[in-house]
């Protein structure tokens, strides 16, 4: 039998995590607290069947004039753990259970289906209760017609934009070091050995104060780019909550006493997480940059994670993207991409339509 319940306990939510390793944080306890404290209401949902927990989801309600709704990131990060308790292995006080994962698409389509329309039903309650206008899901499934069947067959349209990145790039980071720069693109081989030529210093902080430089070269950044940064009390309440657990690192270059490039690169659930990044146009001859990420790639693999995770690149065929010159950085650095479905949305009242409208002109204004 399988029933959907909501989760309290923090230590339930992260041992499942850390037992799927999701190529997300965006299911993270860390994150629920992070838009928590960005006033939005959050719902912790588990799957359960047979009592066993296999799938967990994580909600919260965005409120805007244009329409509200309730919002899940990574949804289904395309596998279903199930726990078996096995012969008690003790290490201390404490006993371990093994867990057994399976891929999503192992199981039959109606068995996804029907596990996903129990959760619809259960969001759909919470949306009555909210009174929002839709319901947006980002699934972390991979791009597939099995996928977008399911989708489709529970009345789910694709939304007008994307909320998070839905194609990001990989780089498996379980070899060797000098194996990882032989991989590399020349050039940025190049570069990382310039810049450490040029005297180009890597400092990694873990202390929020550090965050306000952090935000004046992104700011400047989202200038120079013309693009939208998200605003400083969400930076700062992003990095003051990773940083607690020491989840999350201020990776800075100086070059002569200056800041020049900057990144914050959370490490969790096996991967790091390259999150926000910016840089100066005073030392643009600097590769400052390069050297930034290996350093960021180095931590990983210190902490003993498997990818480092760049986030989210241009498609090949959007030749004009503005993501062009950063996805040509990212994969310089080797690695693989990942495509995932397109954000869905279930309507609830008509009032999503004006939403629709809205976020349809912001696409084409912004070109993705």
């Amino acid at each position: 039998m399988v029933n959907i319940r909501q989760i309290q306990s923090k230590s339930q939510w992260e041992e499942f995590l850390n037992n799927t390793a999701p190529h997300t944080f965006l299911q993270s306890w860390e994150w629920g607290l992070c838009q928590e404290a960005l006033g939005n209401k959050i719902f912790r949902l588990g799957v359960f069947e047979n009592n066993n927990l296999c799938e967990i989801a994580f909600v919260y309600k965005i409120k805007a004039r244009r329409g509200s709704f309730l919002f899940c990131p990574h949804l289904f990060n395309y596998q279903l753990s199930i726990i078996y308790p096995v012969k008690s292995c003790k290490a201390g006080a404490k006993q371990f259970n093994r867990v057994k994962t399976i891929s999503n698409f192992q199981f039959p389509i109606s068995k996804q289906i029907q596990i996903f329309q129990l959760f619809l039903e259960e969001i759909k309650k919470i949306a009555k209760d909210e009174k929002v206008d839709f319901v947006r899901i980002s699934p972390l499934m991979k791009k597939t017609q099995e996928a977008e069947k399911m989708f489709k067959k529970l009345k789910f349209r694709k939304a007008p934009m994307h909320m998070h990145p839905e194609l990001a790039w990989m780089l498996d980071i379980t070899p060797t070091e000098e194996e990882l720069l032989k991989n590399m693109k020349k050039n940025i081989r190049y570069s990382i050995r310039k810049a450490q030529k040029d005297g180009v210093k890597i400092v990694a902080s873990s202390n929020p104060d550090d965050v306000d430089a952090f935000y004046n070269i992104y700011q400047r950044t989202a200038d120079r780019r013309n693009f939208k940064p998200f605003s400083k009390e969400y930076i700062k309440k992003e990095f003051s909550i990773f940083s607690q657990e020491q989840k999350i690192l201020l990776f800075s270059a100086f070059y002569k006493n200056e800041i020049i490039a900057t990144a914050m690169v959370i490490y969790m659930h096996g991967s790091g997480f390259y999150h926000h990044g910016a840089s100066i146009k005073k030392y643009s001859n600097i590769p400052a940059s390069e050297l930034l990420q290996w350093h960021a790639i180095h931590e990983a693999k210190n902490r003993g994670m498997k990818l480092y995770n760049f986030w989210g690149i241009s498609p090949e065929t959007a030749k004009k993207h503005s993501w062009t010159g950063l996805t040509k950085f990212k994969k310089g650095f080797g690695g693989f991409s990942e495509e995932y479905l397109p954000a869905q949305d279930f309507i609830l009242t008509s009032k999503y339509w004006l939403n629709y409208i809205i976020e349809t002109g912001r696409r084409i204004k912004r070109g993705y």
